[in-house]
């Protein structure tokens, strides 16, 4: 087990390095396992393709940020969580903003995407008081959070993340905010 980590991070590292040098559509599994050194056996042993090992990357990186942390937590903790995923984002924004350009059937976009999703739903369910959700309304909070993100990170020079998650955090409680005033003008109005 610690053999095959140990290739899948040879296999992250060289790709990552390739896609600071080339257009992501340009690099192949040959690129690839020339630069750690391997063979394209032992790249198809571990990944499907070059999207797979992209999805990888972050799948396993991700997967670290997010172990200990409990979605259905306070407010404050729920700010933190996305300011630390932020954090994550900007500091390899430059492996990022290329992945997010990958375009088709497995794109990082779409993987992201559906990461996202159970997260998304978990917490709405909490908000919800334990409401179901459904699809629309799901579909709604991931492309509003997936296009944001990708909007963010594909611009050359992204804000901090602190300056970001404190955009997001605003425009949220403001909304919110105008949206009970209204709900509660219209409640006065009726009674």
């Amino acid at each position: 087990m610690a053999d095959s980590n140990i290739t899948k991070h040879a296999l992250a590292t060289a790709l990552r390095e390739l896609m600071t040098e080339l257009p992501f559509e340009k690099i192949n599994v040959a690129h690839i396992c020339e630069r750690c050194g391997m063979n394209r056996k032992s790249f198809y042993y571990h990944f499907k393709d070059k999207y797979d090992l992209v999805n990888w990357i972050f799948d396993t990186e991700i997967i670290f940020l997010v172990r200990d942390e409990d979605l259905e937590t306070s407010y404050e903790k729920h700010w933190e969580f996305i300011e630390k995923i932020c954090f994550y984002f900007y500091e390899n924004h430059a492996f990022y903003r290329k992945a997010l350009q990958i375009q088709g059937q497995n794109s990082f976009a779409d993987h992201f995407r559906e990461y996202i999703r159970p997260l998304l739903s978990a917490r709405l369910t909490y908000l919800y008081a334990n409401e179901p959700i459904d699809e629309f309304a799901l579909d709604f909070f991931t492309d509003a959070i997936v296009c944001t993100v990708e909007r963010w990170l594909l611009k050359k020079d992204c804000l901090p993340p602190e300056q970001f998650v404190e955009k997001i955090k605003s425009l949220t409680e403001k909304g919110a905010t105008s949206i009970y005033r209204e709900m509660t003008q219209e409640k006065d109005k009726i009674s």
